[in-house]
């Protein structure tokens, strides 16, 4: 049988090691030896001895999850196999985390990470009621991390005095030692006359970068209207 369908990028490839790979632009391979913490339902595909079960985030992502209505459902895969993830046809990226980095993502756009990565979900200060309360997960450790981006993302450097300003729903992560807080661009008479619709903004100052997404994202259950943009954090 003949087909460009066959070519040599579209094959998947016997495992060499363990661990974390782009299979394309759009997945993430991971070979199983041990264990890998994922989005519940991110899954496309796998072959091997591998058991799914939902991960228990602890009592205090627990409660935080609770209180905000925020979070990403993870799964725990087990055993030993291949297992090819992707969410949405969204572009995939890894990054090596190492000791004594901290990365301030989104919960909407983290796909999978290696068990030996720690996170914790933060609030955003300066969220009041219009800002919608905003959530981010912290990760920190040595290991590796696969995001989605819904197209090419963009990275800004944040530095001293000279701050940076996202659109909430752009935003995917941050370096997490900046400073960050939500400005209202217009008043409250500007927005019940129509407004730009751009209410609300996170500022970041300080030294590092901050990762936005060329999209305000695919609305669903998780995300509001502009005014009240949300950060999932993960949660149990």
């Amino acid at each position: 049988m003949r087909s460009e369908l066959f070519k040599a990028e579209s094959m998947a490839q016997a495992p060499t090691a363990p661990g974390m790979s782009l299979q394309h632009s759009k997945c993430v391979k991971y070979v199983v030896n041990g264990e890998v913490l994922a989005r519940q339902g991110a899954m496309i595909a796998y072959r091997g001895q591998i058991q799914f079960e939902v991960k228990s985030q602890g009592a205090g992502n627990f409660i935080r999850r609770a209180v905000t209505g925020e979070g990403v459902p993870l799964m725990a895969c087990r055993g030993q196999g291949e297992i090819w993830f992707a969410n949405a046809s969204m572009d995939c990226f890894l990054i090596d985390i190492e000791q004594g980095d901290a990365l301030s993502i989104n919960g909407r756009n983290v796909l999978l990470f290696d068990p030996s990565l720690q996170y914790q979900i933060q609030k955003v200060p300066g969220a009041g009621m219009f800002g919608g309360g905003l959530f981010n997960s912290v990760f920190t450790g040595q290991g590796k991390l696969a995001i989605t981006c819904d197209g090419p993302p963009i990275v800004i450097p944040v530095a001293p005095n000279q701050p940076v300003f996202v659109d909430t729903d752009a935003v995917i992560g941050w370096s997490a030692n900046l400073q960050s807080n939500i400005q209202k661009s217009q008043s409250l008479g500007s927005m019940l006359r129509g407004g730009s619709g751009e209410l609300f903004q996170l500022a970041l100052n300080g030294q590092g970068f901050v990762i936005i997404q060329p999209s305000e994202g695919q609305a669903g259950p998780q995300q509001q209207s502009k005014g009240g943009g949300l950060l999932g954090g993960l949660g149990g």
